[in-house]
């Protein structure tokens, strides 16, 4: 990744250090070993550049990039503070989660007023519907059933659904010893891949949320439920070349976003 200088929460990130993982490592033991409140700061110092690569895919929710450079500067430090040099983890895979679950919650709890409460009754509408239908089938329901077990259009569950859900999958807790605890994407493998597909996901939720109702519903009928463009033809009463097009045109939307 290319950075640019700029100059954010007062620092000049062309100036800005990396360090290597054995760096990282030699720091680390001399920090627990010690108290070295040097090395706590050359670890610090030495992965912000970490830290405005984690920001980029939260950057246009209502905070300045300054704001958000400081919240994931916290992740980053606890993220220091509570790694195990025992676990056969490499830090910045470790880091990453660390930093990118600080601004998650941040950012829930920044945006949680702003979830109206016609989308909150639906969702919990939508909640009650699913856990009904699963205990009655066995299995999990898709969008459309849930929507027609209370009635609503597809889109707008999805919708209300995606407003009150944890945006990152993979941020399942698998060790807690003290403080946070060690997530599910710290083993999934090497961090050049994983942190890319994380950050997918995350732009990806909120690309589907700029789409309107004939987009969601195309969509929802398409994707979550396995249909063929035909058969979604049929359902919505237009023809299959619109369904093409307008599926097309939804899929482009979401990639200008991405």
């Amino acid at each position: 990744m290319a950075y640019q200088k700029v100059v954010i929460a007062g620092l000049d990130t062309g100036k800005l250090t990396v360090l290597t993982e054995d760096e990282k490592t030699a720091l680390l033991r001399e920090m627990q070993e010690t108290g070295s409140a040097q090395a706590r700061e050359k670890l610090i110092l030495g992965n912000l550049r970490l830290v405005l690569s984690v920001i980029q895919r939260f950057l246009g929710r209502g905070e300045s990039a300054d704001d958000l450079f400081q919240i994931g500067v916290i992740g980053l430090m606890k993220a220091i503070q509570n790694f195990d040099l025992s676990k056969d983890v490499r830090f910045s895979t470790y880091c990453v989660p660390m930093i990118a679950g600080e601004l998650r919650r941040h950012l829930r709890d920044y945006h949680a007023v702003k979830v109206s409460r016609s989308l909150r009754d639906l969702a919990y509408k939508a909640m009650q519907a699913r856990e009904k239908l699963t205990a009655l089938h066995g299995k999990e329901p898709t969008a459309r059933q849930i929507a027609e077990e209370i009635g609503a259009p597809c889109g707008d569950v999805v919708a209300a659904m995606e407003s009150i859900s944890d945006p990152v999958s993979l941020y399942e807790p698998i060790y807690s010893d003290s403080g946070d605890p060690l997530y599910l994407i710290d083993q999934i493998g090497d961090p050049d891949s994983t942190d890319n597909s994380w950050m997918t996901e995350l732009a990806l939720r909120d690309a589907l949320k700029s789409l309107n109702e004939r987009e969601k519903n195309i969509l929802c009928r398409r994707f979550w439920e396995g249909k063929t463009q035909v058969e979604v033809a049929s359902e919505i009463g237009i023809s299959q070349a619109q369904v093409s097009r307008l599926e097309k045109a939804a899929i482009a939307k979401i990639k200008e976003q991405l």
